[in-house]
């Protein structure tokens, strides 16, 4: 189980920097402006899926005068934040070829979910993909881990979860997986490597 942004995905394709850094100058629109109006007041709902991100952002830029569209705004996100880490992609193929499945858990709304598995193609890549928007809350709530172990059938001690985030990490080695801080100094197959005795994950994932 890998994290999805800062593990695989890394900003914007040009430089990896954040996806807001240039929108005041590409879309007349202020971070500081968005952050309190939108991200603050609405994306935890958001992320776990008890609210939708059209419905909660349209309002907010009437509000910012803003002559953007929130489709457009979303567009724009998501294309500025989809920087694949190819060293990462290739790791993950390699460790597939080994038969070993590898599967996305990532705090993530719908759309921008279906953006990077349908749009960027990761469907091909990975064997799945577990998001907090669709299981209903988010890491490093103790309820996503256990949420995928029901959905897949995988015992605590079989997944391997690799995430940038330290909490996440912590509450997945809590939740009794074998969990590793990704700060991109290694490679997956060498964590993996690290991590291997004693762990015998299935090839597959129950039905």
């Amino acid at each position: 189980m890998i994290d999805m942004d800062g593990v695989l995905v890394t900003g914007r394709p040009e430089d990896g920097k954040p996806w807001a850094t240039d929108l005041e100058k590409d879309l007349r629109l202020s971070t500081t402006d968005l952050h309190r109006e939108f991200f603050a007041q609405y994306w935890d709902d958001i992320v776990v899926g008890r609210a939708h991100l059209v419905d909660c952002l349209s309002p907010v830029l009437e509000r910012l005068s803003s002559a953007i569209r929130a489709e457009e705004l979303i567009r724009y996100w998501f294309e500025k934040d989809s920087r694949i880490d190819n060293a990462v992609l290739s790791d993950v193929a390699a460790i597939r070829a080994m038969g070993i499945a590898i599967h996305l858990a990532t705090n993530q709304e719908h759309m921008r979910a279906s953006y990077l598995m349908q749009d960027l193609g990761l469907s091909r890549h990975v064997d799945g993909i577990f998001y907090s928007a669709e299981i209903g809350c988010r890491k490093p709530d103790e309820s996503f881990f256990r949420a995928i172990e029901t959905c897949t059938g995988f015992e605590p001690r079989e997944i391997l979860f690799i995430d940038d985030t330290f909490s996440n990490v912590e509450g997945a080695l809590k939740a009794g997986w074998q969990a590793v801080h990704w700060t991109g100094r290694s490679s997956l197959s060498a964590i993996l490597a690290d991590t291997s005795e004693g762990f015998a994950p299935p090839a597959t994932i129950a039905p």
